[in-house]
């Protein structure tokens, strides 16, 4: 790599390829067709939807058939440098440059779309070497290998992607188990009777629940996977997925010194501690929040992309409510602040169910829309405070 030119001053270097990086892009692209931009990637570089790989099997595409466009056509489309199969293993804020399995790369300013990588528990047992964990593509395309043929999915996690992932396999003809600690399907989004809901619809679609209990150990016997719960209850599956949660990726950060907390700590400008350094997406915190979604990444690019080319603008987060790809059953929430004051009031509705979480003095502070009651999303969202002011 050549490190002379002038260009490379006001170069803007983007490390990670995931829909925070791109979208990054996009949006810089809007308003500056010349500023150079490399993308530094340690995957493959194509751009593809994450949030399909929970669906893809109802709508009968292959892992492959996800990518829309590959690193050279996101290079020619958005008119950057693809670095792809590249490491970055340092961070010299001095020098203003990064240490790759390629070389050398000296950047102006520096975005960290570092994603998130899946927690993974420490399981006991024979078999606790061959949990599968589903982050990207490439995941994916492993785990599609390995049900091939299958009948039986365990699920560890019945949050978000656990629900998501769950739905899809039934929809596919799989038998599907659901393991959680909390009671309850969507613990940390849904009201009670709301999730109460949920799983009587998934369970009517073929899935089974185990909740308030973990598991204790994973072990082989012949072609099948034995899993011991907590509760003292076994399961077989044939192949067991763990989603139990995201863990922001924050190695890099760290080593460079940057601060960190649950995320790569940012201002309302999505700068770190370290001048010309920034960070999106799910490895980043903005006002102790790390949202994990598809829509906070899009306001958060929009708000960085003039802040990188010299328009400073502060980040503001809207209500963003989020859609569950649950076909069983629509389900739109958008949940109430941490330290939200208030109470949950749920009304079934025909053919749904609508939740409200009201204040003490009646404001509306989030909602969980059901099935009909989806269709109020817009004249709800409408009424929330916002996220980030």
């Amino acid at each position: 790599m050549d490190q002379t030119t002038p260009q490379s001053q006001s170069a803007i270097v983007i490390i990670g390829s995931g829909l925070a990086g791109y979208t990054v892009i996009r949006e810089i692209r809007k308003l500056d067709k010349a500023v150079p931009i490399t993308l530094v990637t340690r995957e493959p570089g194509y751009f593809y939807s994450k949030p399909m790989l929970s669906t893809a099997l109802a709508s009968k595409k292959e892992a492959a058939q996800l990518i829309s466009t590959q690193a050279d056509g996101m290079a020619t489309q958005l008119e950057l440098t693809v670095l792809a199969e590249c490491d970055v293993s340092a961070i010299d804020a001095d020098s203003k440059t990064i240490q790759t399995n390629k070389g050398e790369l000296s950047y102006g300013k520096l975005v960290m779309a570092l994603g998130a990588d899946q927690i993974r528990l420490p399981l006991q047992g024979s078999a606790a070497n061959e949990v599968i964990t589903v982050n990207d593509l490439e995941d994916y395309a492993r785990f599609r290998n390995a049900i091939s043929g299958k009948k039986k999915i365990a699920i560890l996690g019945a949050g978000l992607i656990g629900c998501e992932f769950a739905n899809d396999l039934v929809l596919g003809g799989y038998e599907v188990d659901v393991i959680d600690l909390a009671p309850q399907a969507l613990g940390r989004l849904l009201p009670e009777a709301a999730a109460l809901e949920l799983q009587s619809k998934l369970s009517a679609a073929g899935v089974h629940w185990h909740l308030s209990t973990t598991v204790q150990a994973i072990d082989r016997q012949g072609e099948s996977l034995q899993v011991t719960l907590a509760n003292g209850n076994a399961i077989s599956c044939d192949v067991f997925l763990s989603a139990v949660g995201l863990k922001p990726r924050l190695e890099l950060a760290k080593a460079t010194g940057i601060k960190t907390d649950l995320g790569i700590q940012v201002n309302r400008e999505l700068e770190t501690n370290i001048k010309n350094i920034y960070a999106i997406g799910d490895c980043a915190e903005v006002d102790g929040l790390v949202l994990p979604y598809v829509m906070p990444i899009m306001q958060a690019a929009r708000a960085l992309a003039p802040t990188l080319i010299g328009q400073t603008t502060a980040l503001t987060y809207p209500a963003m409510p989020v859609m569950v790809k649950t076909p069983a059953l629509a389900t739109i929430v958008s949940p109430p602040a941490k330290d939200a004051q208030g109470k949950w009031i749920t009304t079934p509705v025909e053919g749904g169910l609508e939740a409200r979480f009201e204040s003490n003095d009646g404001k509306l502070l989030g909602f969980a829309l059901m099935g009909a009651a989806t269709a109020q999303r817009g004249s709800l969202t409408k009424e929330l405070p916002p996220i980030l002011e």
